[in-house]
């Protein structure tokens, strides 16, 4: 295996979830010889600036992205392609924050009948019954086409071979590639119990009365290259690095653009503000301003 891109972490811009900041997780993946690390916060990019200050001391390439799950659909991980998906992502989170209550979003399927260029998918399956799950995936064929992969995330459970054939016979069925995944929340196992205290408080519990509200393991973290490989077949490892080479957007291709709605044609910001200004100075002081005023 050449390596391997995470594409499903969060960092602790996920309130309550993610246990670690971008530059422990940045630290951890340059550590571990990972080739990409994608900060997926929920329906989010508050954490991305930090992400990208990190991605760049360590070295290590950001994939922006973001954890979404839809009232009436899917759970989903987009990752932001190029510029053009990073836009789409943002119309995307403002409408479902604006939709809801101060700290929570909502998402329909109706907000996806937009084309969402520049966006990849990776479709968190085996959170839904197995009957609404081919459904599901026709639909998101017909939204991503070929921007839609499958996530296999394994986490030492009891039941990971059973989960793992049955996801790769969805996507057999499907006609669409899988991908592994982390479902990251920390960066190392010793924050579990950081990452379990933060759970209880979420659901307003103690953590010794929080019970499957938390996760049975602490393998939610940046596991070594040795440890993905005694989990994945080497083609869903791979998968992660033909994924990360798709999205080529940095942070750095953003520049602010002043509206040009609040200028009138043929003056700049600046000629505008002190026009405006002597209006106001006529209206403010009609009989004229003081010295000064004008000073100022």
């Amino acid at each position: 295996m050449k390596g391997y891109a995470e594409l499903h972490c969060l960092s602790n811009f996920s309130f309550q979830r993610g246990a670690s900041s971008a530059r422990e997780l940045f630290e951890r993946a340059a550590a571990q010889g990972y080739q990409a690390l994608a900060i997926t916060d929920e329906c989010s990019l508050a954490g991305i600036v930090r992400a990208w200050q990190a991605s760049r001391d360590c070295n290590l390439a950001l994939i922006v992205g973001s954890e979404m799950r839809l009232d009436d659909g899917p759970r989903l991980v987009l990752l932001v392609e190029n510029l053009e998906g990073y836009q789409g992502l943002c119309r995307l989170i403002t409408r479902g924050r604006r939709r809801a209550q101060k700290g929570q979003y909502q998402l329909l399927r109706e907000d996806f009948e937009q084309p969402l260029p520049g966006l990849l998918a990776l479709w968190l399956a085996d959170e839904q019954p197995q009957e609404q799950q081919q459904e599901t995936g026709r639909w998101l064929q017909q939204v991503f086409a070929d921007r839609l992969w499958l996530a296999v995330e394994l986490h030492c459970g009891q039941d990971d071979q059973r989960r793992l054939g049955e996801l790769l016979a969805l996507a057999r069925g499907l006609g669409i590639a899988a991908v592994a995944c982390g479902d990251v929340h920390m960066h190392v196992r010793g924050r579990r119990a950081l990452q379990d205290t933060m759970t209880a408080i979420r659901h307003h519990v103690r953590v010794a009365e929080a019970g499957q509200r938390l996760h049975p393991n602490g393998e939610r973290h940046l596991r070594s290259l040795e440890a993905l490989r005694g989990l994945y077949p080497p083609a869903l490892l791979e998968e992660s690095l033909k994924i990360a080479e798709r999205c080529h957007f940095d942070l750095g291709q953003l520049h602010y653009q002043y509206p040009r709605e609040l200028v009138p044609q043929g003056q700049t910001p600046a000629s505008w503000l002190r026009e405006l200004t002597e209006r106001g100075i006529v209206k403010r002081w009609p009989g004229g301003a003081t010295p000064k005023v004008l000073k100022q």
